[in-house]
């Protein structure tokens, strides 16, 4: 029966390395990069970024004029870095063409070069969120995330020591497939809880559950802050009474904001005029925001928008200003956030090893090594177990309530993962009716 049971969980573990491995590598080779960010866009744009000397910037106003007579194009966000001797960015846009960055002394406001939105690295980011895809490719987020899951639980169970072996080994190589074994149920053992927590911490950003999550937090005051209170209520914080909540936030402006407050609605700036973006600047210092922080421009009803540039969790805090009066419309931090953000929130951080540097990315990078390491030893046990020259799967078990054991750890996934479970669903037609073919195959 033991035997019967390891088979359910075998063929299980098979089904999720096949669906989840090809896309886990990408993710992991992405991700891998993304970690190191700041590093590799210095080697890129080193000169762009760093400057000879620590630079005393000209009033935000001048060098926004100076980037736009330069570039022919709009300012539409400013990121302020912590250091004083590196370039600011400015996103710019030229007509009907996309967004572009430019790097800027911030002494004189010279334009030191120009690249696409976000650079290198922002394509980086896109191609591992598989947002270049679209709804498609958030969706398959949440699809791989939950076959990842499925299979490191699976994993875990195949690898649980039994009959004396050991829980983690490595033979010397043989004709057989007992090194790559060793090789590959080690590397598990040790990467495997990061590779959990990557998938799981990953599911944020997933078309279907991460907006459900976001709705479901909010609806039990356990999410975002909450939106604006009564005019009392702004007068005791010293802000502005709530204007009419607009449209949520889109492209770079979402992109500023906490994962809990981008589908949260933005306050909606009524009244003529502009109080200028310096007087803007100087509240938000006023307020204790120190760079490194985001600053994106009104347009028609959009409001300004500070937003504390993220290292760890605790971070987090967006400021929206009213142009027209220069009120603060709303103020929010990290301690606003209710208790399911915050943990989601601190996983996100950690998950792109924001949270505890310098030690944090390190350790999500043996995570991203581990998946390479378990995609590449899988196909070659894969072949060196193969049967008479085919490949096959692994044998199904012979008693039906085992196979439903190993099934009972997908269908909890697909509970949880909705997308997971509607793909949980596809495979388990596809073996019944592989099996009834194999079985009609013995009959005839």
């Amino acid at each position: 029966m033991q035997n019967d049971l390891y088979r359910a969980f075998w063929r299980w573990h098979f089904y999720a390395g096949l669906i989840a491995l090809p896309f886990l590598v990408w993710l992991a080779v992405t991700g891998g990069l993304y970690l190191f960010k700041p590093e590799l866009e210095r080697a890129i744009y080193g000169n762009w970024i760093e400057l000879s000397s620590p630079r005393t910037p000209e009033p935000l106003s001048a060098i926004i004029g100076k980037v736009q007579q330069q570039t022919g194009g709009t300012v539409t966000q400013v990121e302020r870095p912590a250091s004083t001797s590196q370039s600011w960015r400015l996103r710019y846009q030229v007509g009907k063409a996309k967004p572009r960055t430019a790097f800027v002394d911030p002494q004189d406001g010279r334009v030191l070069g120009t690249t696409t939105d976000g650079g290198v690295l922002k394509t980086v980011q896109t191609l591992h969120s598989l947002a270049i895809a679209g709804k498609m490719g958030n969706a398959l987020i949440e699809i791989v995330a939950g076959w990842a899951i499925i299979l490191m639980v699976t994993g875990a169970v195949l690898w649980w020591p039994r009959n004396g072996q050991k829980a983690i080994a490595l033979r010397p190589p043989t004709k057989s497939r007992r090194f790559w074994r060793d090789l590959h149920a080690s590397t598990g053992a040790i990467a495997g809880l990061i590779v959990l927590f990557l998938a799981t911490t990953g599911m944020p950003w997933s078309v279907f559950w991460g907006e459900k999550v976001q709705k479901a937090l909010a609806a039990e005051g356990l999410g975002k802050p909450a939106a604006p209170g009564g005019a009392q209520h702004h007068q005791q914080a010293g802000e502005a009474p709530p204007a009419q909540r607009g449209m949520v936030a889109t492209g770079a402006r979402k992109e500023s904001l906490p994962w809990s407050m981008q589908q949260m609605p933005m306050p909606q700036s009524h009244g003529m005029g502009d109080v200028g973006v310096d007087r803007v600047a100087a509240l938000a210092d006023s307020r204790g925001f120190a760079a490194p922080y985001t600053l994106s421009l009104p347009t028609e009803n959009k409001p300004y928008l500070v937003s504390r540039a993220i290292g760890r969790v605790e971070d987090s805090r967006v400021l929206y200003v009213e142009p027209s009066s220069g009120r603060v419309l709303q103020d929010a931090s990290y301690r606003d956030f209710g208790t399911g953000s915050k943990v989601i929130e601190w996983g996100i951080q950690t998950h792109q090893g924001q949270e505890y540097r310098p030690w944090n990315r390190w350790l999500m990078l043996a995570g991203c090594i581990g998946i390479l390491l378990l995609a590449a030893t899988a196909p070659v046990m894969w072949w060196k177990r193969r049967d008479a020259g085919r490949l096959v799967r692994p044998p199904r078990p012979r008693d039906d309530r085992r196979i439903k054991a190993g099934t009972a750890v997908a269908a909890v996934l697909g509970v949880i993962y909705p997308l997971t479970g509607a793909t949980v669903l596809g495979v388990l037609l596809f073996d019944v009716i592989l099996q009834r073919r194999k079985a009609r195959a013995a009959a005839a």
